[in-house]
């Protein structure tokens, strides 16, 4: 796993906390009585619950390990120090679609942190790597799947 520090604001930070509490103190204990229970039906060779009980656990403490290392790796920041001249990880950014002439607006954050529907959007994003550096006024074209969006920057917020 690289070494790489991984930004979040302090909400995005405690989320993955308590995701992680959450897995250790009630999702662990529950995925291990299940594979108890599965056991206690006999043979294994032949226990398809028992089976799926050690898949879900794997899968369980795949994702414990992830969160682990994403709290490893990350670090609060501190939104008093954001420049707001140019947009960055926690702008919030308003546009202007040209391509629809209707405006959006979005957060730029971290991959953890992305959430579309919160109008977040991941920095590994096209659309957000376009944006990163630029200032009010400007103009970016973006390859998306759906063609090229023609984005004017109306406003950088925290």
């Amino acid at each position: 796993m690289s070494n790489e520090i991984i930004y979040l604001t302090a909400e995005g930070m405690n989320k993955l906390k308590e995701e992680l509490n959450h897995m250790l103190s009630v999702e662990r204990p529950a995925a291990a009585a299940a594979i108890a229970e599965a056991r206690d039906k006999g043979d294994l060779s032949e226990n398809a619950e028992y089976d799926a009980a050690r898949e879900a656990q794997g899968l369980l403490e795949m994702r414990i390990a992830q969160l682990e290392h994403t709290l490893s790796k990350a670090r609060i920041i501190d939104e008093t120090k954001i420049d707001t001249s140019k947009v960055q990880i926690l702008s919030r950014v308003k546009l202007l679609n040209h391509n629809v002439k209707r405006e959006v607006e979005y957060t730029i954050v971290s991959e953890n942190e992305a959430n579309l529907r919160e109008g977040k959007l991941a920095i590994g994003t096209p659309i957000a790597k376009a944006l990163l550096g630029k200032k009010v006024g400007e103009i970016v074209e973006v390859q998306v799947p759906a063609g090229m969006l023609k984005l004017e920057i109306l406003n950088i917020s925290i």
